[in-house]
């Protein structure tokens, strides 16, 4: 049987945390700051976790 591959456009966005849950970065942060308060680009950095209504499809599509 061949091996299962995981999906690749989910695997380049989200990381699986220790005990199982999904991180991800935030959305709107490629360009056009001018337009987002300094709260609005300081709260759009670092990561997220996923809400947990996707993880389990979400991670489905991680598996290898």
């Amino acid at each position: 049987m061949p091996k299962m591959k995981s999906n690749r456009a989910v695997a380049k966005r989200f990381k699986k945390t220790a005990k199982g849950g999904l991180k991800s970065a935030h959305a709107f942060t490629s360009h056009r700051f001018h337009g987002k308060t300094k709260k609005q680009r300081r709260h759009l950095r670092g990561t997220r976790m996923i809400d947990p209504i996707w993880v389990k499809s979400y991670s489905e599509l991680l598996k290898k």
